[in-house]
């Protein structure tokens, strides 16, 4: 599987640089004004790996091919934006289509780049977003429940969930801290933009990354650490003008360590609980992305559906194993090859071979 990501926040916050930067691209474009992204600018970036590239060279692969991420850049939300302001309906529409919410907010001042707002204040950013996308789901299930379209809603379960939803919009209370007893099926297929898994990026200046920032602190007393990552998407911007040696070179002399993408990349696998496994051999080595407790038939489904099908069993060795061990051939002679049935649950590295009847 791979998952999609969408860029939001206000007008003039960074969200083409970062876009840019982050799939190392100059497709969206960039100005100091409101709204000069109007169609969703769509990035496919592999995702960087280490264990991938050493399960490669063991295995002397021929072709090593990463899972991959796309981002989409959303035009920027303004107040109003469920009514129709700024083209917020066409907008708040792309947002439905993609699996997570990456609301990038700004962090820093600078008056030489105009903003929306008067004064700098990410959490009224955040909370002024968040709003429109509430309301703009509001709307979405006063149709559904509305008696011309009561045919469509499946059954009392789903009839329950959306009148649960309904209530806690109407009251202005955001819905995403009180799902857990509904299953996750259920809530993605209610495609409600305010459920959406959510990451915040803050956006800081290019002479401020990595140091103290009040407004960054504010966010962090609000939002779960672990959802919240700080980059400058200036800094980004430069790095990816720059060859290897010299980008290696330019973040060390700022002591930065990871880079926006591996943060962003890192954060979302831990929102959407995501695990890779594994492919290897003399072809090609290769990464797959799966949900966290798939089992072995439903990982060999991401590959190709008969794989699932005609499922029979998975051999499985550990990434430590296979690194350890050099490979399969000395997994083998140590005893860590192993044979596993449909109920295995994959775990994060194993490095997989599916066997399966066509």
């Amino acid at each position: 599987m791979s998952f999609k990501c969408g860029i939001v926040g206000l007008p003039n916050v960074g969200k083409s640089t970062t876009f840019n930067a982050l799939t190392k691209s100059k497709n969206a474009q960039i100005a100091n004004f409101p709204f000069c992204t109007i169609e969703p600018n769509v990035g496919i970036v592999a995702i960087p790996d280490d264990r991938l590239n050493k399960i490669s060279i063991i295995s002397n692969s021929k072709k090593t091919i990463n899972s991959i991420i796309t981002f989409v850049d959303i035009a920027g939300l303004v107040k109003g934006a469920s009514g129709g302001e700024g083209l917020g309906n066409k907008f708040l529409s792309h947002i439905r289509e993609v699996d997570m919410i990456v609301h990038l907010v700004r962090c820093f001042e600078d008056n030489n780049i105009q903003n929306v707002n008067a004064t700098i204040d990410p959490l009224r950013d955040i909370e002024m977003v968040e709003t429109e996308l509430m309301l703009s789901d509001l709307e979405s299930l006063e149709k559904r429940l509305d008696k011309k379209n009561k045919n469509k809603i499946k059954n009392e379960e789903e009839k329950d969930f959306i009148n649960y939803i309904y209530n806690n919009l109407e009251k202005g209370i955001n819905p995403s801290s009180l799902i857990k007893t509904y299953g996750k099926s259920m809530v993605k297929s209610s495609s409600l933009i305010s459920l959406k898994p959510k990451i915040v990026v803050c956006n800081v200046g290019e002479n401020e990354i990595g140091k103290n920032n009040a407004h960054i602190d504010k966010i962090l007393n609000k939002y779960d650490r672990d959802n919240v990552i700080e980059i400058s998407a200036d800094i980004e911007r430069q790095i990816t003008e720059l060859n290897d040696e010299e980008a290696e070179s330019f973040k060390s002399a700022l002591n930065i360590k990871e880079s926006g993408l591996d943060k962003l990349i890192k954060a979302s696998f831990s929102t959407l609980r995501l695990n890779t496994y594994f492919t290897s051999g003399e072809k090609e080595s290769r990464s797959w992305t799966i949900e966290q407790n798939t089992t072995a038939p439903d990982a060999a489904e991401v590959i190709h559906s008969d794989f699932k099908k005609g499922f029979i069993k998975a051999e499985v060795m550990s990434y430590e194993d296979f690194i350890k061990f050099k490979g399969e051939t000395g997994c083998k002679e140590n005893g860590k090859y192993r044979i596993e049935g449909k109920d295995y649950v994959v775990k994060d590295g194993d490095i997989l071979h599916f066997r399966f009847n066509t």
